[in-house]
């Protein structure tokens, strides 16, 4: 793939830097290269396709002996056996997210709860201490709805992966069929995608909240860039759990982390860029004479681009889980998945240890 250098587009509004089209282009140089992804439609075709041969097979001519009729029965066997349970794993799969809507939906029930609960304790005068952090109240006590409904989310959510790595690894040591692997790659993949569209509809409620990692623990903060993972360095983390790889495989991946670090600084760019833009708009005027009010609300319509900022920083990250569904077969894309849903698990695992080790005392 031949990486074209990075191209910045200057905002009328604010003149910060717009990487979002540098992110498509290289996006499309890998639609060609790679394994691509086997479309729901094509296996569907694909067991139609075998459905029909069977019944050609059951309604054929009986042959001269009844042992050879015997012997070309048993591949229709295997394949019905094997279509069998094909459609066992995608019917458990509409099973679990079935099961996930009606989670999200109790959730929603138990949040208009607590806005009640909170509502209540604020008319009575009440303080809140410890439950909710301070950045979901504004200055009247109000809860911002949006962040609590995506921690509720968010709790699900790492529920469902933390699921979902257990089929990966279950399926990946039992050996099973490819077709039943791509329905377990797909969804995980999806599952991803999600939160992607979580986080897009926080970031309007509170894009603070989104850019500080409130959301995770005290290790994966430690890792934030832009409200989530740095795609180039997680691929760093990521390639050496899938070899052997082919050299193409090889090649592929080296550049698409090229990429990944082109769009990465652009991204950066345009935040340092953001951040002096907002720096001069909140120190307009004289500083000292406690008005302060008009320059703030200049400063608050330029945070609309921090928003945008953490769009384009996802979008980077699932086109990077796109590629590199593309690139790898999918036995390799399982093993990725199911690497990287490990690997977020470690590092929370490693801030609970560190929050409960022992402390000499003071």
């Amino acid at each position: 793939m031949n990486t074209s250098s990075t191209q910045f587009v200057t905002s009328r509004r604010m003149g910060i830097y717009e990487p979002l089209h540098q992110i498509s282009m290289w996006g499309e140089n890998f639609k060609t290269n790679g394994c691509p992804n086997t479309s729901a439609s094509t296996i569907l075709e694909a067991e139609a396709k075998l459905d029909n041969q069977s019944e050609d097979t059951s309604h054929g001519t009986p042959g001269p002996s009844g042992k050879y009729d015997q012997e070309a029965t048993k591949p229709t066997d295997k394949v019905q056996r094997r279509l069998a349970q094909n459609r066992e794993a995608a019917r458990k799969s509409r099973l679990r997210k079935k099961a996930y809507v009606q989670d999200l939906e109790s959730s929603r029930v138990k949040l208009m709860q607590l806005e009640q609960e909170l509502e209540r304790a604020r008319q009575q005068g009440l303080y809140l201490g410890g439950g909710l952090d301070a950045g979901h109240l504004g200055f009247s006590g109000a809860v911002n709805s949006g962040i609590a409904a995506f921690e509720m989310e968010y709790g699900h959510w790492i529920e469902e992966q933390s699921s979902q790595i257990c089929e990966l690894r279950t399926a990946l040591h039992a050996h099973v069929s490819d077709v039943e692997l791509r329905i377990l790659v797909e969804t995980a993949m999806s599952h991803y995608f999600n939160l992607f569209r979580m986080k897009a509809t926080a970031a309007k409620a509170d894009v603070f909240y989104i850019m500080s990692g409130m959301w995770k623990t005290s290790a994966e903060r430690f890792f934030l860039w832009i409200g989530g993972f740095r795609p180039s360095e997680l691929l760093k983390v990521l390639v050496p759990q899938l070899d052997p790889l082919t050299d193409q495989q090889i090649l592929d991946v080296c550049n698409l982390r090229q990429s990944c670090q082109q769009a990465e600084d652009a991204l950066t760019q345009g935040m340092e860029k953001l951040q002096q833009i907002l720096a001069e708009a909140v120190a307009a005027g004289q500083l000292g004479e406690g008005s302060y009010i008009p320059h703030l609300a200049t400063a608050v319509e330029k945070l609309e681009a921090v928003v945008s900022f953490v769009n384009q920083a996802d979008h980077l990250r699932q086109e990077t889980l796109q590629q590199m569904a593309r690139i790898l077969t999918v036995r390799q894309a399982a093993r990725g998945l199911l690497a990287l849903g490990e690997y977020f698990q470690r590092l929370r695992a490693l801030s609970s240890l560190w929050a409960t080790r022992p402390r000499e005392p003071a």
